[in-house]
């Protein structure tokens, strides 16, 4: 069909649509459209409607030609429509939850260990914490568009089995693998630090725990975990946090606060060798001793507020989200 200036409206509506459409289909549509638009302008016309006027009231109808295209061609005109919406947007959430809050307690901590102002460490932590949302939202975004056009159908279907029971606000197995995950993680990262160490100096391992705790003291931090495993356990078969779970979980939070304080108070937590091989690394190029010890226990000091406040912190929040969850489930 010609498609010069002299073309009709029919003509060019039928060329803007099938121009899009893989080559096998393009004819039949056009035959389609040809007789659907005849059609309709000759039903327009024998009520009285002047061909022109006709024509074109029946292209307006049609609508735009891409979006008719995308009809035949079974092309979604959406980033992400329905059939993933749900999936990406879970995803999207927990990512959003995950990725910006460990990368910046990351940098975070990079920043302490290279002495930076609190200017330069709020900046950093900022710019990673922007970056990190703009690259999950992106990236997640991205694989859920490819899905939605490549994809015949999703791997997940809905079933009926996956609806919550309203009576049963109790702790789900996802709460429970989430415990075992951090405690797991945390024994390990202990151990690591032990055996083969996260800093090292010329090659040698440099813990950043004391060594002087093992037995006793890292026996006592273990053996608070393990109580903690047991809680999570225990509250899962019973299927509800209770008044009792509850007044365990927080005498085991008092117990690790108290028990961590007196370890961090008394210089009993870190190892001295890390603290000397930091202030060595801050205050290279000084040669008196005095100035060492100096550096020594301006690190110290650092340290010291930013572990107070991780271990108050942290044994604050468990107490308090155990007593919400028992009130939680009481009302139920």
């Amino acid at each position: 069909m010609p498609t010069t200036g002299t073309a009709t409206l029919t003509e060019r509506y039928i060329s803007a649509t099938v121009r899009s459409l893989p080559p096998e289909v393009q004819d039949d549509v056009r035959a389609e459209l040809e007789a659907s638009i005849a059609d309709a302008v000759e039903a327009r016309r024998e009520q009285g409607e002047d061909p022109q006027s006709a024509e074109r009231a029946v292209i307006v109808e049609l609508g735009d030609p891409g979006v008719l295209a995308a009809g035949y061609a079974d092309r979604p005109l959406q980033l992400i429509g329905p059939k993933y919406y749900l999936a990406w947007w879970r995803l999207l959430k927990v990512l959003l939850w995950i990725v910006p809050t460990f990368a910046a307690a990351g940098v975070a901590l990079g920043k302490v260990f290279e002495f930076a102002t609190f200017g330069e460490t709020v900046g950093a932590v900022a710019t990673v914490i922007v970056l990190s949302i703009v690259h999950v939202g992106f990236w997640t975004t991205l694989v859920f568009a490819i899905l939605e056009r490549t994809a015949t159908a999703p791997r997940w279907s809905w079933n009926p089995d996956r609806l919550p029971d309203p009576s049963d606000p109790g702790p789900r197995r996802a709460d429970l693998i989430a415990t075992v995950v951090f405690l797991g993680a945390a024994a390990g990262a202990i151990l690591w630090d032990a055996l083969r160490g996260f800093v090292r100096d010329d090659g040698v391992p440099v813990p950043i725990l004391d060594p002087a705790l093992w037995p006793v003291g890292m026996g006592v931090l273990l053996a608070l975990m393990v109580g903690e495993l047991v809680l999570a356990v225990a509250v899962y078969r019973a299927r509800r946090w209770t008044t009792g779970a509850a007044v365990v979980n927080t005498l085991l939070a008092v117990a690790f606060v108290v028990f961590a304080l007196y370890l961090l108070l008394s210089d009993q937590l870190v190892n001295p060798g890390f603290l000397e091989y930091l202030a060595v690394e801050h205050a290279a190029g000084l040669a008196e001793a005095d100035a060492r010890a100096a550096e020594q226990g301006g690190v110290m000091n650092v340290l010291s507020v930013i572990l107070g406040v991780v271990i108050v912190g942290s044994g604050l929040w468990d107490a308090i989200d155990g007593w919400i969850k028992a009130l939680r489930a009481r009302r139920s």
